[in-house]
């Protein structure tokens, strides 16, 4: 009933930047244990004094605090009022200096950092108090009333506002921004409207957010999108609009798409496309230029474009700045990019450290020159195959929640946004792909204020302000919750239930605004969709273990016979499937995240692109035991003639993992299963696994996900290394007097070199293919003399691209006959 509930709703009942009419929204109360408030006052009654200059952006300011104190308490503001009533006075400093009835309230020293604010209570305990928010700037008093707005309580005809309010504060970074990019590839965005786009701009502000970095109609995506409801430079020009109507920085990421920069053709058409696009924004602070990934340009062509295309930006934005990064360079690039560097380009402002870069960001901070800023470009959308991986991520959730879930990793990016020297960037702006990562945008910005802030406090107030006061602290925990669902094995992770149970009962609970809300959709999905997985995991496990039982009776039963019972047994995950009620909630919220936020969580269903840019729903039921692959097996068996080659193979696949006595067997990937994988640095040392090996998973887009289906579990995930690091096994207490040989699966299409402690070649550089295989090799007998081995994966240092690759899935270590 629910499910045709939300289905019948309309989007045009419903619009995103009020889900539901103000009146419908808070005619409610909010059901669930109350967090210990704080003492509080009751503006209620308030009314609102526009002490401001009234700019576009203080305007815009005062206009955002009406509207959604409208949203969530039905007060709606009054400008005029008894005298005798609460009064929120908000201004910025200059302006209420100028108004002698405000001015001597102000009694905090002169602050006149940028985007700062002071927040003061007057009169605190008479009937009647008063609040300033006083903003440095324009833009401060937009942080500043963003900051009254999520530190406030609300209610039906209710405003409190906690006695602790008072704050003198400004943030410690002056970038801290997102990328929002309207193309086909994200999970959501290319289906905003400009009110959406709107709403979400707002809501950032909110916590802090002051540069949104949007992106050029002209990449490496498609033209269009079923989603689009207006063209993208259409819909440019709108976001750029509204960044100039609340004072945000406006950023463009720009790639060179139109081929070789050194052919006079292609300048010409790259300007005159430049020349469309500047001069359509109406505002524009800089141009985000990647070096690569896409639009890889040698440094030399690139630098010399810049120069050219500063010109022109300069032309309709004059104080507009140019930035660059080395992403996807190999080494020979990162060297000529270095001592272009050294010269000192004029046209160039700063630098961007993103994903695939060769150096981690305080290595490229020590060799940049010292005037060009540094800005970080973090990945904070993507669960793995990323710069940021998820660590120890269990294979059931790579198979089927994938690269791009909504993946809420709180403490994940406290580490990484922490794993800088502060004092060496100038801050930040998020690589995003839609709303998945909506409370990492969050977090990232609350850090990028104050990066000593516990990310408690951040939590609650996203709960406080998005989700309503009555969950401030059980929805923070919440989404802690769901980040330590992907702690650990899920075999044995038996908190993913429990915390599934605390989503239920939030649920059962809640009223339909809140049910309708695509925040707290989002993290439902999240938790019934770990829920669901787990269950699978163990039953299929159990499956699985029954039908390898039955092959293990072949020789009494017949071949035929064994596999046919196998195959029966494994048939029933999908026959008699586990937790059918689990599952179709996660369809149900599926539907309703495509309804209210435009999430595309299916490639058939929702129009994604690919499975792999946030189509997890495609991915639910996805084996996560070795079904498909064994299937394949019996085709192939049953074929044989010879009963006894039948008993044979059947053999070899029951002893897929044996290496044999004194051998040892490592599932790569598999965190329980690796012993013998040398790890290096941890992850709060080195979140971007520059100097350490880290897991991924092979393809992804929905062409290759039909073959890898039918791949073993062991191929499904591997680890491996980036930019020369090799990736190493090492093994103690061999026989000395034993001969051996390394059998190992190689993944991805990257030749890989294996060595044996210091040099001895095992086998020279080799191209995987794409449907794995296990290779075997010779261990030269003076590797293993000593009773250790150590073996090394690298990749060609001077192979194309930014030095990716040294993927293992699996290594068998077998013992042959010892020497006399």
């Amino acid at each position: 009933m629910q499910f045709r509930f939300l289905k019948a709703i309309s989007l045009a009942t419903f619009p995103y930047h009020r889900f539901i009419s103000p009146v419908l929204l808070l005619c409610m109360v909010l059901p669930g244990r109350l967090f210990a408030a704080a003492p509080a006052l009751d503006f209620s009654k308030a009314i609102i004094v526009n002490a401001s200059d009234k700019s576009e952006t203080e305007t815009a300011a005062i206009q955002m605090f009406i509207e959604e104190v409208m949203a969530r308490s039905i007060v709606r503001l009054r400008e005029q009022a008894p005298a005798n009533v609460p009064q929120i006075v908000v201004g910025t400093r200059s302006s209420i200096m100028k108004q002698q009835a405000y001015a001597k309230w102000i009694t905090a020293q002169a602050d006149s950092r940028p985007d700062g604010f002071t927040i003061s209570l007057v009169d605190g305990n008479s009937a009647a108090p008063k609040l300033l928010v006083l903003g440095n700037d324009s833009r401060g008093l937009l942080f500043g009333i963003g900051y009254v707005l999520r530190k406030s309580s609300f209610a039906k005809g209710k405003i409190s506002i906690p006695l602790s309010i008072p704050v003198t504060t400004a943030p410690a970074v002056p970038i801290r921004g997102h990328q929002l990019g309207y193309r086909p590839k994200v999970n959501s965005y290319d289906g905003f409207t400009v009110q959406m786009w709107e709403q979400y701009i707002r809501d950032l502000a909110v916590f802090g957010t002051n540069a949104i970095e949007l992106m050029a109609p002209f990449t490496d995506d498609d033209s269009d999108s079923p989603m689009f409801p207006l063209p993208q430079k259409e819909m440019l020009v709108e976001m750029s609009g509204l960044l100039k109507k609340y004072g945000l920085d406006a950023w463009i990421w720009y790639p060179l798409m139109h081929g070789d920069y050194s052919k006079k053709e292609v300048i010409e058409r790259s300007l005159q496309e430049n020349d469309s696009i500047f001069r359509s924004m109406p505002k524009l602070d800089a141009v985000f230029v990647p070096g690569g990934d896409p639009g890889k340009q040698d440094p030399d062509v690139l630098f010399k474009h810049l120069e050219r295309q500063l010109k022109l930006l300069h032309k309709y934005h004059p104080k507009a700045q140019i930035w660059m990064s080395p992403q996807g360079y190999n080494a020979e690039w990162m060297d000529k990019f270095i001592r272009i560097m050294k010269g000192k380009p004029k046209a160039l402002t700063g630098i961007v450290h993103g994903p695939w870069t060769r150096m981690d960001a305080d290595s490229l901070r020590k060799i940049i020159p010292a005037e060009y800023p540094i800005r970080r470009y973090p990945d904070i959308t993507h669960n793995i195959d990323a710069q940021y991986y998820v660590p120890d991520w269990d294979f059931a959730y790579t198979v089927t929640e994938n690269r791009e879930s909504i993946n809420p990793r709180p403490l994940d990016q406290q580490t990484i946004y922490k794993a800088v020297d502060p004092a060496s960037f100038e801050g930040f702006i998020s690589y995003s792909e839609g709303v998945n990562d909506d409370v990492n945008k969050i977090i990232w910005s609350g850090l990028g204020w104050n990066r000593d802030t516990p990310v408690i406090d951040i939590l609650r107030d996203y709960s406080r302000y998005f989700i309503g006061s009555q969950y401030t602290d059980d929805f923070a925990q919440g989404l802690l919750s769901l980040e330590q669902n992907w702690r650990k094995a899920l075999l044995t992770n038996q908190g993913v239930y429990s915390h599934h149970a605390i989503f239920q009962a939030l649920e059962k609970n809640a009223s339909p605004a809140v049910k309708l809300n695509w925040r707290f959709q989002m993290a439902l999905y999240r938790s019934y969709y770990d829920a669901y997985t787990r269950s699978r995991l163990v039953y299929e496990n159990h499956l699985e273990d029954a039908a390898l039982s039955a092959l293990r009776g072949a020789s009494q039963t017949g071949s035929l016979q064994a596999m046919q019972k196998a195959r029966n047994l494994l048939a029933r995950a999908t026959e008699e499937r586990v937790s059918p009620d689990w599952r179709q909630r996660v369809f149900e919220l599926a539907e309703a995240l495509f309804q209210s936020i435009r999430m595309q969580l299916s490639v058939s269903k929702y129009h994604a692109i690919a499975t792999i840019r946030g189509a997890n729903l495609d991915l639910v039921d996805s084996p996560l035991n070795n079904r498909f692959w064994l299937e394949k097996q019996f085709d192939r068996i049953k074929e044989m003639k010879d009963e006894a080659k039948r008993i044979q193979e059947i053999q070899q696949l029951l002893d897929w993992e044996n290496p044999g006595p004194g051998g040892f067997y490592d599932d790569l990937g598999n965190p329980d299963h690796q012993r013998h994988l040398v790890l290096h640095d941890n992850y709060a040392k080195d979140p971007n696994s520059f100097h350490s090996v880290f897991a991924g998973l092979p393809g992804g887009y929905s062409l290759e996900m039909d073959r890898i289906r039918q791949w073993r579990v062991s191929w499904k995930t591997y680890m491996q290394t980036i930019y020369g690091l090799p990736l190493q096994l090492r093994y103690e207490n061999l026989d000395p007097g034993a001969e051996y040989q390394v059998k190992v699966t190689y993944i991805e299409d990257i030749p890989l070199k294996l060595t044996a402690n210091n040099g001895i070649v095992v086998h020279d550089f080799v191209m995987p293919e794409f449907d794995p295989r296990p290779l075997v090799f010779d261990v030269p007998a003076r590797a293993t003399q000593n009773g250790t081995l150590t073996l090394n994966w690298q990749i060609d240092p001077n192979g194309d691209g930014p030095g990716r690759g040294c993927s293992v899935a699996e290594v068998w270590l077998i013992k042959k006959n010892a020497k006399p």
